[in-house]
C-alpha cells in the first residue's frame, strides 16, 4: 500500500488516499485526530462498504460517515469496487447489470440467474481485496484493531464476515440483490449484527430482506426498520450503529 494523497478536514480528520497491491486498487483511509503514528494509540478500525457506484461518486456519504466515526475515535477506510470508479471495465459485470437494468425497466421480475451473475463474481474478486487492504491498514502503526465492517454491498458482508475472524462486528445495510447461495452462507455468520432496513425501499425486496435476517445464525443480531425509501435513512439510526460498533470496538 502506498499513500497518494493527504488533507486535513476541518474537524482535524486526516484523509488519505492511498493506492493497493500491484493492480493499484484505490482507497480511502480516514483517521481521528486521537490517532497516533507514534502507536501510542491505535485506534480500532471500521472498513466502509459501499454499493458498486465509484469512490468520487459515493465520497458525500463515505466521508460523512468516517467522521463520524471518526468522532467516536475510530479509523475508518475503504477501497474502490472491482470494475467501478478509474478501475478497469469488468465485461460479464456489466452484462449483468445491463440484464438488471433492462428488467426492471420493463417491470419484470429479476431472475435468479441476473442476481447470481452480477453478485456472485464481484464478492468473490472483492472479498480478497479488502482482506489484502486489512493486512495493509493493520500493520500502521496508528491502527490497532478490533476491526469493523459497515454497509453493503450485503452480500460482501457476508462473506467477509464468515471468513475474516478480525472483524469482530458488523453493520450491514439491507439492500442489493442477494443470491440464493448467499442466503445459505449468511447461516455461518455468527458475529454481532446490526442491520439497517429501509422499510419501503423502492429498489429492493422487503420480504427477501427479513428472509436473509432470518438466516443469520447471529446469537447477537439486531434490525432496525424505518420507514422511507432507499435514501430516506434518518439521522437517528445512524446514531443507534455507532453505538453498535462502540459497544462491541471499544
Amino acid at each position: 500500500m502506498r499513500f497518494t494523497s493527504e488533507q486535513r478536514l476541518d474537524d482535524g480528520v486526516l484523509e488519505r488516499g492511498f493506492a493497493l497491491g500491484l493492480g493499484e486498487i484505490p482507497g480511502l483511509l480516514w483517521t481521528p485526530a486521537s490517532a497516533s503514528a507514534s502507536a501510542s494509540a491505535p485506534v480500532p478500525l471500521i472498513m466502509l462498504g459501499h454499493p458498486p457506484l465509484g469512490l468520487r461518486r459515493m465520497y458525500p456519504r463515505l466521508v460523512a460517515r468516517a467522521r463520524h466515526s471518526a468522532a467516536d475515535g475510530f479509523a475508518a477506510a475503504t477501497i474502490e469496487l472491482p470494475g467501478s470508479g478509474d478501475r478497469p471495465r469488468w465485461a460479464a459485470v456489466e452484462q449483468a447489470r445491463a440484464d438488471l437494468r433492462r428488467a426492471m425497466e420493463a417491470g419484470e421480475p429479476v431472475s435468479d440467474e441476473i442476481v447470481d451473475a452480477l453478485i456472485l463474481p464481484l464478492v468473490d474478486k472483492a472479498v480478497p481485496e479488502w482482506q489484502a487492504a486489512l493486512d495493509a491498514l493493520l500493520a500502521l502503526p496508528e491502527i490497532g484493531g478490533p476491526v469493523g465492517y459497515s454497509g453493503g454491498v450485503i452480500s460482501i458482508g457476508i462473506r467477509l464476515a464468515v471468513v475474516e475472524p478480525r472483524i469482530v462486528a458488523a453493520g450491514l445495510f439491507a439492500g442489493s440483490f442477494v443470491p440464493r447461495a448467499m442466503v445459505e452462507e449468511a447461516r455461518q455468520v455468527t458475529l454481532p449484527l446490526h442491520v439497517l432496513m429501509q422499510w419501503d425501499d423502492e429498489g429492493n425486496s422487503r420480504q427477501a430482506a427479513l428472509d436473509l435476517f432470518d438466516a443469520f445464525g447471529s446469537k447477537e443480531k439486531s434490525l432496525h426498520a424505518n420507514m422511507g425509501g432507499h435514501t430516506g435513512v434518518p439521522q437517528y439510526a445512524g446514531d443507534a450503529a455507532a453505538q453498535f460498533f462502540t459497544r462491541h470496538l471499544k
